[in-house]
């Protein structure tokens, strides 16, 4: 078995290795630039290690992993464009350092490299990678759609929220590791453990992620706190909390988010942040992370497997629901 670390430097040097220095060049350099900035590489690194369960041999898993690694990235590309975002990792996105027909354009082509990568597999389930990622692709797409639908909506509810984060980033977690568990041989029941795992690990991910806006600590998590209440996201915590304020709280709450997020930005962010702590919204969203990571290790029982075997991705899990940035 390869640690964490071995995995992710095989991964970095799959792209490196990648050629991406194509002609036309304005095709090709925003592709070159976003893959380049970094991340944590989570889904490529879920694939080797699902793979790595159950096979030394790894090389075709490399090729699906930087598959979906690129898929990932090409995601996050359009999603930028439609967010409007002008900073990714800390760099310019793609739409802001060329332009949005540029990055439509790389994006397109990304996608289309991702299934060249596909193509590259040798393992006899082939067919079974290619409809999981199918799948997959598709889900991750209608969870965006969602995402952007609910940004009109007042009545989103919370079960639509945990549905809309399931595909938008769960589905491809969970993809990745089906992927990476398949082409290493895995049964069909094992299969479905690995994906399950990533269901609720990505679940815990997310709502992890809706926690640190609001209570984590800048110098770790990277960016300013608040962003999502000053932009009025309907996140696990803002959901919540429509739905736990009552009377005054509910009042104050409704006061606050009509308070103008340029002007009284500081006012708007820490009233929230208090109320949320007055209804005790912080410990609920970390019960429902703890939740789900607990029920990522019971998927992880199910494959029959020594211990000593699961334990990186057991670590993993708790890494990610557990991390600060």
């Amino acid at each position: 078995m390869k640690s964490q670390e071995e995995l992710l430097a095989l991964v970095e040097q799959a792209i490196v290795a990648n050629a991406w220095k194509r002609e036309p060049a304005g095709l090709y350099e925003p592709i070159e630039y976003v893959l380049s900035l970094g991340g944590k590489r989570i889904r490529p690194c879920l694939t080797l290690m699902a793979c790595n369960l159950f096979t030394e041999d790894l090389s075709d898993a490399l090729k699906a992993a930087l598959a979906l690694e690129v898929f990932h990235n090409f995601t996050l590309l359009h999603d930028d464009i439609m967010d409007k975002a002008e900073t990714r990792r800390g760099y310019a996105t793609v739409h802001k350092r060329w332009n949005e027909n540029t990055a439509i354009l790389s994006g397109d082509a990304m996608l289309i490299e991702a299934y060249r990568l596909l193509d590259k597999l040798e393992t006899p389930r082939f067919r079974e990678v290619l409809g999981v990622f199918n799948t997959t692709a598709d889900e991750v797409c209608k969870g965006q759609q969602y995402d952007m639908e609910f940004e009109k909506r007042m009545d989103v509810t919370l079960d639509e929220y945990m549905e809309m984060i399931r595909l938008k980033t769960a589905v491809l977690l969970a993809g990745s590791l089906k992927i990476g568990a398949i082409i290493g041989g895995a049964s069909d029941v094992q299969a479905k453990a690995l994906y399950d795992f990533g269901i609720n690990m990505g679940l815990a991910f997310q709502l992890q992620d809706d926690y640190l806006d609001a209570f984590g600590d800048p110098k770790f998590f990277g960016k300013a706190i608040g962003g999502d209440i000053l932009c009025g996201k309907k996140c696990f915590l803002m959901l919540s909390a429509y739905e736990l304020a009552k009377g005054v709280e509910r009042e104050k709450l409704e006061n606050l988010m009509a308070l103008d997020s340029k002007t009284c930005a500081n006012e708007k962010i820490s009233g929230v942040i208090e109320l949320y702590r007055s209804i005790e919204i912080d410990k609920r969203c970390q019960e429902r992370v703890n939740h789900y990571t607990a029920k990522a290790s019971e998927c992880l029982k199910k494959l029959g497997l020594p211990e000593e075997k699961l334990e990186p991705l057991s670590l993993f899990a708790g890494s990610l629901s557990k991390r600060r940035k």
